[in-house]
């Protein structure tokens, strides 16, 4: 009897594998009302103003980075970790491939704005042989971060890499049906698991950026290479939890995205420990 393997399934038919009984985080009226001043490290500003209705009203003070946010017109805000702590998930009224999200920290007053786009459909069906030989990234999903500051002048920016994370083999569990595992092999790539779910038995090895934003707490992004996927997480390590999000197209048209809001339990499998590096000299 052959066996028949698992099938990679869009953002949209995993969102809806996701939905039911899903541990996302309610979204938090803690911000309602708040005017934002985020003041990132290219010198440039947005005033962000959060509304009752969800609404997030930006006015563009100083242009560059920030411009990202000026079609923004809608958030939800959760901040399930630790208090003051925010992962915004913005809405945007523009071009359905852009994504944006913000960490937010009001006690530290840092911000990290994380700006994701889609590949259309030409670059995603480029094969994984010609994007090696076009020198390309395997993912045709880019990225960009941003680091600033709230309501004073950008200062320093979060310590990139993955830290803690790194030779860590975690379990994570989204709903009472969904359910993976991560091996975090080094700061740029990663590997996950479905172990229950819609998508069981896949696997694959995928890019992954990390900031350390506080002890514990980080942020983690990852970009698919098959299925056009971005996925941005707070992941705490003290209390074992995450608040994100996963973006990509909902169906195989390439016509409409989707986002949607992810949580999860986490527990550590193992742990590997850290080797050193070994120079081709060390090895002959």
């Amino acid at each position: 009897m052959q066996d028949i393997l698992p099938s990679f399934i869009q953002v949209g038919e995993l969102a809806d594998g996701f939905a039911p009984d899903s541990l996302a985080p309610p979204h938090s009226k803690e911000l309602d009302g708040n005017n934002l001043l985020l003041c990132f490290d290219d010198n440039s500003a947005a005033d962000c103003r959060f509304d009752s209705e969800g609404r997030a009203h930006v006015d563009i003070v100083r242009p560059g980075l920030a411009s990202a946010l000026a079609e923004v017109d809608g958030y939800h805000a959760s901040n399930s970790l630790r208090p003051g702590v925010f992962f915004i998930d913005f809405r945007h009224g523009g071009d359905a491939r852009l994504s944006l999200s913000l960490a937010l920290d009001l006690g530290r007053q840092r911000c990290t704005l994380v700006s994701g786009s889609l590949p259309d459909a030409a670059d995603v069906r480029l094969s994984a042989f010609e994007r090696a030989e076009r020198e390309l990234e395997q993912s045709g999903v880019a990225v960009s971060f941003a680091h600033g500051a709230i309501n004073r002048p950008a200062t320093e920016a979060p310590p990139p890499g993955c830290g803690a994370l790194v030779g860590m083999r975690n379990r994570y569990r989204y709903s009472p049906t969904e359910c993976y595992e991560h091996i975090y092999l080094n700061d740029h790539f990663y590997a996950w698991h479905c172990l229950e779910g819609v998508e069981q038995g896949l696997a694959d090895v995928d890019r992954c950026h990390g900031f350390q934003l506080a002890q514990g707490l980080y942020l983690f992004v990852w970009r698919e290479k098959i299925i056009p996927t971005l996925g941005v997480l707070l992941i705490d390590l003290e209390r074992m939890q995450t608040d994100g999000k996963i973006f990509g197209y909902q169906g195989r048209d390439f016509g409409a995205s989707r986002s949607f809001r992810v949580g999860a339990r986490a527990s550590v499998v193992n742990v590997v420990p850290a080797q050193p590096a070994v120079s081709a000299a060390s090895r002959e």
